[in-house]
């Protein structure tokens, strides 16, 4: 039997009157559960010590371009002589620190040093045996035929170190042969520690001869600028 849900009642003159009842709260409110009056916002968990995150660390804007491949190098913190020999790489990871590290010198970086601020004066130019490599040598000679280099300079040799072990394609043979056409090439082969950050027992003979040529008391006979 349903329900009616209006009820009755007599006003003062005797008359009846429909009035709505109160909703029924259901056959299966015992089941539900009274309904709540309105959803309210449940307060966020307090964070834990150990659940914050830490702060990013805002990144430095990149250092500007140096003249060819590689972003420019802090100077030594030592005082530079313009007797000594400043290592010149034609690219990053062309080897120049290794060689300034086994043989003495300046490793200056990828640019050409300026002798009129007390810069060494005689340069070698290291540049990797691959294509990549090569390319920049081609340009960073070709900058210094220009004339945009400082003046006073004198490059000594461009010093090749292999970038691979093993006997090199024609083709790289070829560009060599173009810039030993130019100037005097010295060229170094695959020496395994320097590729893991290490010194090697034993220098190649190689090392030697260009050890005679970068010695402080080597004059030059190379190109001057």
């Amino acid at each position: 039997m349903i329900q009616s849900s209006r009820s009755t009642r007599k006003d003062g003159d005797g008359a009846r009157t429909d009035v709505p009842a109160a909703p029924s709260p259901g056959p299966q409110a015992w089941v539900r559960g009274p309904k709540p009056a309105g959803r309210t916002a449940s307060p966020a968990p307090s964070a834990l010590p150990g659940d914050r995150k830490p702060a990013r660390r805002r990144t430095p804007p990149p250092a500007a371009g140096a003249p060819w491949d590689e972003p420019k190098r802090r100077a030594p913190t030592r005082r530079r002589s313009r007797d000594e020999v400043g290592w010149v790489k034609a690219h990053g990871g062309a080897g120049a620190t290794s060689l300034a590290d086994s043989l003495g010198g300046v490793d200056v970086g990828s640019r050409w040093p300026d002798p009129a601020r007390g810069d060494p004066r005689r340069v070698v130019l290291v540049g990797r045996t691959s294509a990549h490599g090569l390319r920049s040598v081609s340009r960073a000679l070709g900058a210094l035929d220009r004339d945009e280099a400082p003046r006073g300079l004198v490059l000594l040799a461009v010093v090749l170190v292999a970038d691979a072990p093993g006997r090199l394609p024609l083709g790289l043979l070829r560009r060599i042969r173009v810039i030993r056409s130019v100037v005097h090439v010295h060229r170094v082969p695959w020496i395994p520690a320097w590729r893991l950050g290490a010194d090697p027992k034993y220098l190649p003979r190689q090392l030697d001869a260009l050890a005679d040529l970068v010695g402080p008391g080597h004059g030059g006979g190379g190109a001057l600028s």
